[in-house]
């Protein structure tokens, strides 16, 4: 059994970057496919795709590469489930002074602190990504 899933969400990508892999496979859940609609809408990544077998399924993600450099430059998890990590709508965190993206769980969803930042509210900082 696995205590944080989505460390090892990001360690896979992390890794397969690394290994200059096109693309990785992923044991798919909600928050998952949340934080890859991000990445995929924020242009981190090419493309993806949820395949459903059996109990969990899969999430195949196609890595973004610009002359042998990755799109994702850096992966950081912040909130882990020994210490959970919160800000309120005024306190949302920037990263890169707005170049990176900031991966919030708020009552409105998976969104990220630009979003949160107009919608008003706060939530758990999952993760950055630049």
């Amino acid at each position: 059994m696995m205590t944080d899933p989505i460390a090892d969400y990001l360690t896979r990508l992390r890794n397969a970057i690394l290994a200059r892999k096109k693309v990785v496979e992923i044991p798919a859940s909600g928050l998952k496919k949340d934080i890859t609609r991000i990445l995929y809408d924020k242009g981190y990544i090419l493309s993806y795709k949820t395949e459903e077998d059996g109990k969990q399924g899969l999430i195949k993600i196609a890595l973004k590469y610009n002359n042998r450099q990755s799109a994702i430059k850096e992966l950081t998890r912040v909130s882990t489930p020994g210490l959970r990590q919160y800000a309120h709508a005024g306190e949302l965190p920037r990263v890169l002074n707005g170049l990176g993206v900031a991966i919030i769980s708020t009552s409105k969803g998976v969104i990220t602190d630009k979003e949160a930042r107009t919608l008003g509210v706060g939530g758990e900082v999952i993760c950055y990504v630049s």
